[in-house]
């Protein structure tokens, strides 16, 4: 069964793309779907991206809801770890 639910944020980043080369990051969209690789039914869906730039500029990641929960953990613990304001 598929939620269809799909978050998009504004985002300022950096993201390693095809060939190995950074570049700047703008749009994340998130969405709990079919993975197209990850051998798993459903996986939460990270896309990263500068549309800009066209299609090559976007970095994809599928991750079990497992995998998921534990990489939220992981931000927030990093997040809470730095002193507010740096």
């Amino acid at each position: 069964m598929c939620t269809y639910a799909t978050v998009t944020e504004q985002v300022d980043g950096s993201a390693k793309g095809p060939g190995g080369q950074w570049f700047h990051v703008t749009d994340a969209t998130v969405y709990y779907d079919h993975p197209v690789h990850a051998m798993a039914e459903h996986t939460l869906n990270v896309d990263l991206a500068d549309p800009s730039r066209g299609p090559g500029a976007r970095v994809a990641v599928e991750l079990t809801r497992e995998s998921a929960t534990r990489l939220v953990q992981a931000i927030e613990e990093a997040l809470a770890s730095a002193p507010e304001g740096m």
